[in-house]
């Protein structure tokens, strides 16, 4: 769970985890907070590693797969620390994991009724369209930050898990596939954030669709990770 600056939203949401799952593991990655976001995870029972300034979520999710692959966790789950992504989805999108390396829980996949606008839905339709054409399989939601890796993808992102802009879902989505993993999606609903306000600038849409075709651009041109190299190490 990467965390920044989420001391209203981040008890609350730990304590549901907590409820829902109660076997498992929680990490709450602190990115550099400069409010209470790590003693009140703490306080709320979770596990968490605090890095020294803000990274950004690519350098807070990184840092959380290196912690996985550290302590030889089998599969690992990343959701928000602000309530969106609801604890109830958890195991569905883990089941994913059944058949693929990567599952994302996919906001527009027949569940809930969250909507996207604007030059906002047509950079997420764009992406989607060509992403779903790289993994040949149909994906609606590539910038969720709700998925699952299994061991092959953990070390995957290991060894790939850019800081840039829209790093953190784009780029590393396309180059785990580039590099042979496998992804599917499971639908699940988003909620509202319980603390902060999102935004719905139409400027700052327009600029998300820029900066989103720039990051599959960037993406389209990194090196993917040789399958085999993933496979060293007993990691796989």
């Amino acid at each position: 769970m990467p965390a920044w600056n989420e001391e209203e939203a981040i008890s609350e949401t730990i304590h549901e985890v907590r409820q829902i799952v109660p076997q498992m593991d929680l990490l709450v990655v602190n990115d550099g907070s400069t409010d209470n976001t790590e003693k009140v995870a703490t306080a709320a029972g979770a596990k968490v590693l605090t890095l020294p300034f803000n990274l950004g979520v690519g350098g807070a999710m990184r840092a959380g797969y290196k912690y996985a692959e550290l302590f030889d966790y089998d599969q690992a789950i990343q959701l928000d620390a602000d309530g969106q992504h609801d604890p109830r989805n958890i195991q569905s999108v883990l089941d994913g994991l059944n058949k693929t390396n990567i599952s994302i829980g996919a906001r527009f996949a027949g569940k809930g009724s969250y909507q996207a606008r604007g030059p906002r839905k047509w950079a997420m339709n764009l992406l989607a369209g060509i992403i779903s054409r790289l993994a040949k399989t149909r994906l609606t939601d590539i910038t969720s930050g709700f998925r699952a890796a299994d061991r092959l993808a953990i070390k995957q992102y290991c060894k790939h898990y850019p800081a840039e802009y829209l790093g953190d879902t784009v780029d590393s989505l396309v180059v785990a596939i580039r590099s042979g993993l496998t992804v599917s999606q499971v639908g699940v609903e988003m909620r509202k954030r319980r603390a902060g306000v999102p935004s719905n600038n139409p400027i700052k849409a327009a600029i998300y669709l820029f900066r989103s075709l720039l990051a599959l651009l960037i993406a389209m041109t990194r090196r993917p990770v040789k399958h085999h190299d993933l496979a060293d190490g007993g990691q796989a």
